[in-house]
């Protein structure tokens, strides 16, 4: 018994969804969340509205559960070896492709990026180079803020759930959340050109989180033939058409995002496991990491053609982003202390840059409720700043002068470089403006350069680390696509050099190294993982020799940030609203069974095994429920003569009841029907359709009066559990079996006993909505005594 419903997180919820909320027909059972509740006149309820990209859409949970029903035994019985084989060759297939394409989308982006934002640049050296200071300024933030607009209309006028970084809806959709339009075609395409446009215009986000989203979408188009309005219709595509094999596929799609961002094809699979994934096992494992394998490839292929100088401004380099190989790495005793020095800042600036993030999404939503017009303003106004700072702190830093032991060319006015020149003489170079007017890559590799300790000013990383934490605060909620790794790394990063020029000769390790382990540590302060990151960061920088230290940083940072909040993503689900059930139940929820769940809901809605049309007709109008359990009364025991025992036949979902209303599956006379008439009048194709309403069926008054066997097209295996097992038991089975629908079955069995006592749901098991139900559990939070 699912309503269709979601709690919108806490009393944090954001006002335009209330006001939605307002709008939304709700279910004459449920009582309002804000209204007090005795304990023992308590009521269950939920709302049906979250913020999914920058839309407030209507959730539903997946059906994750094998429905075993009378169909699907026959159709799996007479499955031939060669359609077993076909099946296991095309999800290797589906694998390839969406490798293949994540790869080939991903160099786009990185090519028009950096065309885009390299002729951008060089046009602010020539304004430079003139004297033409003024000109300059003009330009530049005209060019970032045409860019930010084309990207923030993209977002709002034609796929809202394109703006963000959408990890946060993939995660709570591999939970068992359907996330609505968040994988079209519509949103693909505008998160393919936004990405560009933002990223191009030095705003302070990343495509690595979009990559992610990207991955994501061509795996879910790829599984079901195409965008929803125009699919294709091949049977071998029939076989996807199931929310469990669909979340096999943008698994690995979210794994492919991963390794295109970073080149880490390892650390892709490593993120999907820790980070996102709910569900995993070996044969997903194995396909997560081919298809990270095939994006490597692709990369690869396209770094060698741009190599030989046919990629416009791409430039050259390897697969590896931030080489810090050329740096000997050697551990002195005394470098142990900066190291755990940097993990506990790192945790506690993670800590604080999510409180303080957090604000500020509650305050971009006041603003964004008011309107479209002023979704795009305020990506704007944050271009303008963002554009005015870039450009107008250079100016503040002093010229230093070019030390012959430097490495790379000095001074140099190209798009990119480790000494820009900027405003200075001959000679001389300006390291604020190497660090701020460049792509965010470029920053990354230039705070990250290796055996240049004389390289940046004390002030200049100060200005440099400032900027990026106020940055990575404001730009990180507008209305374009956006990711937080690369904000995080450059905030890190700063504050890790700042800490090796505070060390100077009392420590081994090389200043751009202190900035490597300064971004592990924020990542892990802030994300809260681990293994990912840590191969992530060996794979970025490809210096094996890190390995030790980089570990140590990652646990003492993720330790002390799990001291004061969850992690970013857990705060960002929060405050969408979106009901993501966690892998630890809390520690009260052994105070409380499942069977006072079901005294806290409305009674269950059962149906008969032979029921009648217009019975079927009035529960799917008038409930929002999305299963039903049928109930047999008078059935002979087997192995007996008593004729008169109730029977728990199985579960039944709402589609499949509209099916069968649709296919006019009526009999006059109430009987059980044959399996060859069943045969005939359904598929497992059929079943595995979802979007028909019952709005859209018409059912004559005639077709009322007669009856529909409902008994083939019960889930005859649904899982139980018995009224008096814990809450925290029954959420922990009903997440890791990834269920929709949990019956509560009675703990006593007799005459006149109901076989089923109440169904759970992700909203049943959620802690606001248990506590605001139970209001006297919250006295035992963090308590062991029995409330």
């Amino acid at each position: 018994m699912e309503e269709d419903s979601t709690q919108l997180a806490k009393p944090e919820t954001p006002h335009n969804l209330e006001a939605e909320a307002d709008e939304e027909e709700r279910d004459p059972e449920s009582n309002s969340l804000g209204e007090p509740l005795l304990k023992r006149n308590r009521t269950l309820s939920s709302s049906p509205l979250a913020l999914v990209g920058a839309k407030v859409s209507h959730i539903e949970s997946l059906d994750y559960e094998i429905n075993e029903n009378d169909i699907f035994k026959h159709d799996w019985r007479s499955r031939s070896k060669a359609q077993v084989l076909q099946y296991i060759f095309l999800k290797w297939t589906l694998a390839f492709l969406v490798g293949l394409l994540t790869g080939l989308i991903a160099t786009l982006i990185n090519l028009a990026i950096e065309n885009i934002a390299g002729y951008k640049l060089l046009a602010i050296v020539g304004f430079i180079e003139e004297g033409r200071y003024l000109s300059g300024l003009v330009f530049f933030t005209g060019v970032n803020f045409s860019l930010t607009l084309a990207a923030a209309l993209l977002c709002v006028c034609f796929a809202p759930t394109a703006a963000g970084p959408g990890i946060p809806e993939i995660k709570a959709y591999l939970n068992g959340v359907d996330t609505p339009n968040m994988f079209g075609a519509t949103t693909l395409i505008v998160k393919i050109v936004g990405s560009i446009g933002a990223v191009s215009a030095g705003l302070d986000l990343g495509k690595e989180g979009p990559l992610v989203h990207i991955g994501s979408c061509i795996s879910s188009l790829l599984a079901q033939g195409g965008p929803d309005n125009h699919r294709l219709k091949w049977r071998w595509l029939r076989y996807f058409n199931n929310d469990r094999d669909r979340r096999d596929i943008i698994t690995c799609g979210a794994s492919s995002g991963v390794c295109a961002a970073f080149r880490a094809p390892v650390g892709g699979v490593l993120f999907s496991l820790e980070e996102v994934a709910t569900w995993w096992r070996s044969s997903l494992l194995w396909r997560t990491f081919f298809s990270t394998a095939v994006v490597v490839v692709v990369l690869r292929a396209f770094i060698e053609i741009c190599n030989s100088g046919k990629c416009g401004l791409f430039g050259t380099g390897g697969l590896i982003m931030f080489d810090v190989s050329d740096v000997t790495v050697s551990y002195h005793p005394m470098d142990v202390i900066p190291v755990i020095i940097i993990g506990i800042i790192g945790g506690l600036l993670g800590s604080l840059y999510n409180h303080v993030l957090h604000k500020v999404l509650r305050l971009y939503n006041l603003i964004n409720q008011k309107g479209k017009m002023h979704k795009v303003l305020l990506a704007l106004a944050v271009s303008l700043f963002t554009s005015v700072c870039q450009y107008c702190l250079p100016f503040l830093a002093q010229c230093r002068p070019c030390d012959p032991s430097f490495q790379d060319t000095c001074p140099t006015n190209d798009r990119s470089g480790n000494f820009k020149q900027f405003n200075c003489p001959d000679g001389y170079y300006n390291d604020l403006a190497t660090l701020l007017l460049t792509t965010n890559d470029d920053a990354v590799r230039n705070i990250f350069s290796s055996n240049t300790s004389s390289e940046f000013q004390v002030s200049s990383i100060l200005f440099f680390f400032v900027l990026y934490c106020i940055l990575g605060l404001i730009t990180f909620g507008i209305a374009v696509p956006s990711g937080l790794f690369l904000p995080i790394i450059l905030m890190g990063s700063g504050y890790g050099r700042l800490l090796g020029m505070v060390m100077g000769s009392y420590t081994n390790l090389d200043q751009g190294l202190y900035a490597v382990l300064g971004a592990a540590s924020l990542m892990a302060g802030s994300m809260r993982m681990t293994v990912s990151l840590c191969v992530i960061f060996l794979e970025l920088t490809n210096n094996l020799l890190l390995l030790p230290i980089t570990m140590i940083v990652l646990l003492i940072a993720k330790t002390v940030g799990d001291s004061f909040n969850p992690s970013i993503y857990e705060i960002i689900l929060e405050l969408k609203g979106l009901p993501f059930l966690d892998a630890n139940p809390e520690p009260w929820m052994r105070n409380l069974t499942v069977g006072d769940l079901a005294d806290a809901k409305p009674p269950v809605v059962t149906l008969c095994g032979v029921e009648k049309v217009s019975r079927i007709v009035d529960v799917l109008k008038n409930t929002t429920h999305n299963a039903f359990p049928i109930v047999d009364q008078g059935v002979l025991v087997p192995g007996t003569i008593s004729t008169g025992a109730t029977e728990l036949h199985g579960l039944i979902l709402r589609a499949h009841l509209v099916q069968a209303l649709k296919k006019k599956w009526f009999m006059p006379e109430k009987r059980r029907t044959e399996e060859w008439e069943v045969r005939e009048k359904f598929n497992w194709v059929d079943l595995a359709e979802r979007e028909l309403k019952i709005e859209q069926v018409a059912v004559t008054r005639d077709e009322m009066e007669m009856y529909a066997d409902l008994h083939p097209l019960t889930n005859t295996t649904p899982y139980t559990v018995v009224e008096s097992m814990s809450v925290a038991k029954a959420m922990v089975l009903f997440r890791q079996v990834g269920l929709r629908h949990l019956l509560i079955v009675p703990k006593y069995q007799g005459a006149g006993v109901t076989p089923v006592v109440g169904i759970l749901t992700r909203q049943d098991l959620r802690a606001y909505n248990i506590l605001t139900a139970f209001p006297h559990l919250a006295r035992c939070k963090g308590e062991e005594k029995d409330c």
